[in-house]
């Protein structure tokens, strides 16, 4: 039998950022983006608003002359504008470049300087922290673009208005044909160690990523959704919330300015939000808000919390009280960031909350699809999924950085493919993972490792413990032993009373802690994790 000649294969469209933005902008025209604004005011329009102005941005691109390939930096809260941004600027073929507004003018001019941005679109309350940077690292800079209605009175000098920038235009923008592996925005690493690190994403990795994230592996959301990514959108594109949203049309909530517990509540209800995602001290501050103004948010399917692992007590308080489901998620400012989720699998339908908890909901997840995982001993060799073996996590997949800006830390990417995260994991038999600690922060005493993130945890299951954070201190016997920073929840907390709690939970005399010090908050990185390297300066400086 002849078989007849044909063509095999599939379409080759392009995975760049005109496929996310052309389907928000078609199908779900109608489809609300609300955003509560510094003043307390709600700015709300539709995907049909939000597609004409940033067509009217990328055509205010253009007029600007700023070259294809160059970097157009924010330093913005989460907005409607913003939003703009995060489209108008890579469907014109140009980069986005997030800039983390906790950091210091110093931080950001550096990290500016390195980026060599040539434009800064910039919200009109952060302007006086712009205005603090060198002058040196604003050198390359040829535009800056206050988002507001009109320019408010600053030193820096050629400021333009965002509605004035984009107000001309006419809103027809052609599909433009943008190469799927170029780069379409960077973000920087927090910088917990030395200077942070530009990660470049490309348009297919954003893609691909956004896929996953809206996928019932990942967030699980669809055109019936309303999300709210509490994370802030100068960190990791706000953990690709907004793109997959796009993606698939869900309603977007945003909340602009610093994070406001009973202003997140509050559009949480009246929004009818599904899907909000932040880390653990958010969600701490949101249960204090409801225990002190209750309120219904009977749409809330589940909040996602990354950043860090969310201590047990805190899962169990939002399923007791609230009955809304704490899922945990991790990744890196180098995966995207999404890589696990911490869904629970089929055959576990009917386990006992108790159960779940301890097999699920405090495991950093099962990796999405498309990434792999890797955890390896000292010797580069794979340790069994064993629920005890300990190792280096590896990360791999096409959404994973394959190095950094400008090459900084190639160590750190391996000849074979895969990125060393710095994070130390357990494989349990279930298939799941979680994180025992940064291998910096792991403590070793007399030859033997201490998680400090699994003290911590504990730590902070005391009900007179609000937050806890372990370091290890030098000793000349010991090599390490561990130190807990705790704050207190109104009542005492002694040396005795953590390590009598500890020792009843099953953990050794030799790992328990031989100081405790009790302080009023602490130090937070600008992406809301502990602050381990501050902690470890407080006790340098005594």
């Amino acid at each position: 039998m002849k078989t007849k000649d044909f063509a095999m294969g599939m379409m080759d469209v392009p995975l760049n950022s005109w496929l996310l933005f052309s389907h928000a902008a078609t199908h779900v025209a109608d489809t609300e983006v609300v955003t509560r604004l510094v003043s307390g005011e709600v700015h709300r329009y539709t995907y049909a608003d939000f597609a004409r102005r940033a067509r009217q941005l990328m055509q205010a691109l253009d007029r600007l002359g700023i070259p294809e390939g160059e970097r157009v930096a924010t330093l913005a809260w989460n907005s409607y504008r913003h939003l703009e941004c995060y489209f108008g600027v890579p469907c014109t073929g140009r980069v986005l470049h997030t800039l983390n507004a906790r950091l210091s003018p110093a931080e950001l001019g550096w990290i500016i300087a390195d980026a060599d941005d040539r434009a800064i679109f910039v919200d009109a309350d952060l302007l006086p922290l712009l205005e603090q940077v060198p002058e040196g690292d604003l050198r390359g800079v040829r535009h800056v673009v206050v988002l507001s209605d009109a320019v408010p009175d600053s030193a820096l000098p050629g400021l333009i208005s965002y509605e004035e920038l984009i107000g001309g235009e006419s809103g027809r923008y052609p599909r433009k044909q943008v190469d799927e592996r170029a780069p379409l925005g960077i973000c920087y690493t927090s910088g917990t160690t030395g200077r942070p690190k530009g990660v470049v994403y490309t348009h297919r990795s954003t893609v691909l990523h956004s896929y996953a994230v809206s996928s019932g592996a990942g967030l699980g959301i669809g055109p019936r959704d309303c999300v709210l990514p509490v994370v802030p959108m100068f960190h990791a594109n706000s953990w690709g919330v907004p793109h997959a949203a796009v993606a698939v049309g869900a309603k977007q909530v945003f909340l602009a300015g610093p994070f406001d517990a009973a202003a997140m509540t509050e559009m949480c209800a009246q929004e009818q939000v599904t899907v909000t995602a932040g880390v653990p001290t958010v969600w701490l501050a949101v249960a204090d808000e409801l225990d002190r103004h209750p309120r219904q948010l009977p749409a809330l399917r589940y909040v996602l919390c990354g950043g860090s692992q969310p201590p047990r007590p805190l899962i169990e308080r939002y399923l007791r009280d609230f009955g809304v489901e704490i899922v945990q998620a991790w990744g890196m400012t180098e995966t995207s960031p999404l890589a696990s989720i911490a869904w629970p699998k089929h055959a576990m339908r009917g386990w006992e909350s108790d159960r779940l908890t301890s097999r699920v909901r405090t495991q950093a997840g099962l990796p999405l699809p498309g990434v792999d995982i890797s955890i390896r001993d000292a010797n580069g060799r794979e340790v069994p999924f064993d629920g005890v073996n300990l190792g280096d996590l590896y990360v791999r997949g096409p959404w994973v950085a394959d190095g950094y800006w400008k090459d900084a830390g190639p160590e750190e990417f391996r000849e074979d493919g895969w990125f060393r995260t710095g994070d130390v994991a357990i494989g349990s038999p279930d298939g799941y993972f979680v994180i025992a600690d940064r291998s910096k922060d792991l403590i070793k005493s007399g030859g033997e490792w201490i998680s400090s993130v699994d003290m911590e945890a504990d730590i902070m299951a005391m009900p007179q413990v609000a937050q806890a954070a372990v370091v290890a201190v030098p000793d000349p016997k010991w090599q390490e032993r561990p130190l807990a920073f705790v704050v207190a929840n109104g009542a005492e907390v002694t040396l005795d009373a953590v390590r009598i709690h500890l020792e009843s939970l099953g953990w050794a005399r030799w790992q328990l802690p031989d100081r405790v010090e009790v302080i009023a908050r602490i130090p937070t990185t600008s992406v809301g994790k502990f602050d381990k390297k501050a902690l470890r300066a407080l006790l340098q400086a005594g």
